[in-house]
């Protein structure tokens, strides 16, 4: 049976909810160690001819190193990593949570160049929004720690090597990875993060400054705060509004006032050239292929 992630009741403390009173085993504080054998197991399936990567150590600050070693030993203590000798190694970084903790990740993006890309069809997030018109009670169930749930499979251990100043570890249960999935769920994101997307542009300097920073904290910031996107209700009444300026184009789609979908891009290259009017226009071409 699998751990689930413990639910906080506001009026209720949490062992008096009848669920996890009769079930005390799934709803643990923490994954005391590894998960039981199960038939799948966490594969990493490489490209042809595919070569080992290992890559040097980030810098980290001493508040870093300190996590590090914390977070190293108490993975070890669970079985989740184990000494290696890995032709592989990636380094590892650090982001800092909302709480003021820090959770570690491995920068896996060179293995993941080398990896048969997983072509197994997710479901769109907008349509099973749509599913949920006309409901009112939702419920929300959550892993504990879901990605250390799921064994690696022996022979791609080693593939998930990572280095640290403490040493070489490689991982036997899935590491945790990041998602890029929120551009639809932030209004005028383009606008917002230009300063960043020129960095990664060919032929231009990486200059992190204030800019920079500001535009990476209040992007930060919009993950975490209103306006919340709200669900279709039925199948009229919508209105898409569309505008344009000289660095981009954006559009919303709305629904008796409130927000359902918004999208945004900047202004291509030859598209700078256009007039008010075709830009007007572009933008609801833009609107209608989304």
């Amino acid at each position: 049976m699998r751990q689930l992630k413990s639910v906080k009741a506001k009026d209720k403390k949490q062992r008096e909810i009848v669920m996890v009173r009769d079930f005390p085993e799934v709803f643990p504080d923490d994954l005391s160690g590894l998960p039981p054998i199960r038939e799948i197991k966490f594969r990493i399936e490489l490209i042809p001819r595919a070569v080992s990567v290992a890559k040097s150590p980030y810098h980290l600050a001493p508040s870093e190193l300190e996590e590090l070693s914390r977070q190293l030993k108490e993975l070890q203590d669970k079985g989740f990593i184990r000494p290696s000798s890995s032709p592989w190694g990636e380094p590892v970084l650090f982001v800092k949570k909302k709480d003021g903790s820090f959770r570690m990740c491995i920068d896996y993006r060179e293995l993941n160049k080398l990896t048969v890309k997983n072509r197994y069809l997710l479901p769109r997030i907008d349509d099973l929004f749509n599913q949920l018109q006309g409901s009112q009670f939702f419920s929300k169930i959550d892993l504990r720690s879901g990605y250390h749930q799921l064994r690696v499979h022996e022979d791609d251990i080693p593939k998930t090597a990572f280095r640290t100043r403490c040493g070489h570890f490689e991982f036997t249960v899935m590491p945790f990875g990041l998602a890029g999935y929120y551009r639809r769920f932030i209004e005028n994101i383009s606008k917002v993060a230009k300063s960043l997307t020129i960095l990664t542009q060919k032929c231009k300097t990486f200059d992190w400054g204030e800019e920079q920073k500001l535009t990476f904290q209040t992007l930060k910031d919009k993950l975490c705060n209103p306006p919340v996107l709200a669900l279709p209700e039925g199948t009229e009444d919508f209105v898409v509004y569309c505008d344009a300026s000289g660095i981009g184009l954006g559009c919303v789609l709305m629904q008796r006032g409130k927000v359902i979908a918004c999208a945004s891009r900047q202004l291509k290259i030859y598209e700078k050239n256009y007039t008010t009017h075709d830009l007007e226009l572009d933008t609801v071409v833009f609107a209608l292929k989304i």
